[in-house]
């Protein structure tokens, strides 16, 4: 299947969903949204990582706020930072540059590295869209923590393209289906920007936000 233009979701939200599904319907079904120090710190660093603007090191071309889109997925995005490294084979032509050259996407994340694969997954997806729009393999990428100061190489295995692309296979279902999960609380709620929205701990028996607000508005 391909999806069209209009039908595109943010590559944001297949991390969202990997995170909690309920976060991510009340994000993209119910278009709730809260900001809390976390998200506001993140958003100060992909703007500060986005105004860097291009430029060139050596057999390394950097571009940064490239725009994404698979149609294939049905995903859309921002690539924090998209790295061309100088290959003798293979590759891409850039216009107006000698060589072929070989897309390396970047993501910053202002925390720590994850026990879990959400930021993978989001990386992969990024490169999926590239390899897509360039019609090149990509093998790597990389995540760059804030709270590190370091930089983690991620290799896009078959493993990892597979649970990338059954994870936008997931999303899809779960924005058709139109429902938002029940409230499952977990020691994570504690660092959701949606947590007074979501009420993990009151809101069990699956009553959506936009229920709620009615309810309260009806008092």
């Amino acid at each position: 299947m391909t999806y069209s233009e209009d039908q595109l979701v943010p590559i944001s939200a297949l991390q969202h969903l990997l995170f909690c599904e309920r976060q991510c319907a009340l994000i993209h079904i119910e278009n709730a949204w809260a900001e809390n120090r976390l998200t506001v710190e993140g958003k100060h660093l992909h703007e500060k990582v986005h105004e860097a603007g291009a430029e060139s090191r050596g057999d390394v071309r950097i571009a940064r706020g490239v725009r994404l889109r698979s149609l294939r997925l049905g995903l859309t995005g921002v690539a924090d930072v998209v790295e061309f490294h100088r290959r003798t084979e293979g590759g891409v032509a850039m216009e107006g540059v000698q060589g072929r050259w070989t897309p390396f996407p970047v993501e910053y994340k202002r925390g720590r590295p994850k026990s879990e694969p959400w930021d993978e997954v989001q990386l992969c997806a990024q490169a999926l869209c590239l390899e897509e729009m360039l019609a090149v393999s990509i093998e790597a990428g990389a995540l760059f923590y804030g709270a590190t100061r370091r930089r983690q190489d991620v290799a896009f295995d078959a493993a990892l393209r597979r649970l990338t692309e059954e994870t936008a296979a997931r999303l899809r279902r779960l924005l058709d289906g139109g429902a938002t999960p029940r409230a499952e609380y977990a020691k994570k709620c504690e660092n959701c920007s949606l947590q007074s929205l979501c009420m993990p701990e009151t809101a069990g028996r699956g009553k959506s936000a936009k229920e709620y607000i009615r309810r309260a508005l009806e008092v």
